[in-house]
């Protein structure tokens, strides 16, 4: 793996901020967190600031490109959204990595609407799931509607002036009936989900792939034992906070003793989700274009670019 990718470390990567402005403030940074979360500016200034950069130049670069393609075939061309690809494991933090990227790179002045959508959206909904017999799987490739997903990037890619997407709830773990985010020809687009790095799965013979879509793809990666540790306490947060909500599908949960708490997030995590990491969604790590390492404290340790 070594000699695809450039290795950096923690402070090799920092260098690489050279002259990018810090454009968050504290206040920014509380309203982007996730649970659980320990991001400070440091982090943002070490890891995030290097790589809005690298991203800000290739972005530049894929827009001449277009340009000069439009001019030699004579044509105007469309506008087309630059897409950015995130995977990782569930409780790794994509989410709030995702955010952040989308908060610094809409403050570059070359491309300043960036849109966020996440992959829970492409769901199939519990419906479904259930007449499957594959609520216990929700999160595997086979739980989501890819073909409604490759459809959505494929219009994206084909400049189309507005895409809509579905909408998921964590509170009710369904997909909201009637409900839409509308997509107006974003300069950027990230992605975020467990497995859009994916190409195959059993019995699926498909040729065309989510990841056929992106510009640039980041897998977000750190050892099992801390994931599920992370887990595990996102779990214990929720149990005190969403899963109290009359409405939350998962209420059950939330009357829960500590200890008994810590055993359902363990069972639920070797059963699901670890499982889900091990066969589906770490095999996918090598095919990233930028591999970010966390430790166990959550903060990036290690930084693998794939060479060009």
């Amino acid at each position: 793996m070594g000699e695809r990718y450039v290795n950096f470390d923690r402070q090799q990567w920092a260098d690489l901020r050279a002259a990018t402005p810090m454009t968050l403030r504290e206040a920014d940074l509380d309203d982007l967190r996730g649970i659980n979360e320990r991001i400070d500016l440091d982090e943002v200034a070490a890891v995030y600031l290097p790589l809005t950069r690298l991203l800000n130049l290739y972005v530049s670069a894929t827009q001449n490109l277009h340009k000069v393609s439009a001019t030699f075939l004579g044509t105007l061309s469309p506008k087309v959204p630059y897409v950015i690809g995130i995977a990782g494991s569930v409780a790794v933090g994509k989410s709030t990595f995702a955010r952040i990227l989308q908060a610094l790179l809409a403050r570059w002045p070359d491309h300043p609407k960036v849109d966020l959508i996440t992959t829970d959206g492409f769901l199939h909904s519990n419906y479904v799931l259930e007449e499957r017999g594959i609520m216990n799987r929700k999160g595997f490739p086979e739980s989501y509607d890819t073909r409604a997903l490759l459809k959505f990037l494929r219009d994206l890619k084909s400049g189309q002036a507005t895409i809509d997407a579905p909408v998921y709830s964590h509170v009710v773990y369904d997909i909201v009936e009637g409900e839409s985010v509308t997509v107006c020809q974003p300069d950027i687009l990230i992605l975020e989900g467990l497995n859009v790095l994916q190409v195959s799965a059993p019995g699926n013979e498909a040729t065309e792939f989510v990841s056929d879509y992106f510009d640039f793809s980041i897998y977000i990666d750190a050892l099992e034992a801390d994931i599920e540790n992370w887990y595990v306490n996102r779990f214990l947060s929720l149990c005190d906070s969403v899963f109290q909500d009359p409405n939350s599908f998962f209420q059950h949960f939330a009357q829960l003793s500590r200890e008994d708490a810590i055993a359902t997030a363990r069972t639920i995590w070797k059963g699901i989700n670890g499982l889900n990491l091990k066969e589906n969604i770490e095999p996918t790590r090598d095919r990233a274009s930028l591999i970010l390492r966390k430790g166990e404290d959550h903060r990036v340790s290690e930084v693998r670019l794939r060479k060009l």
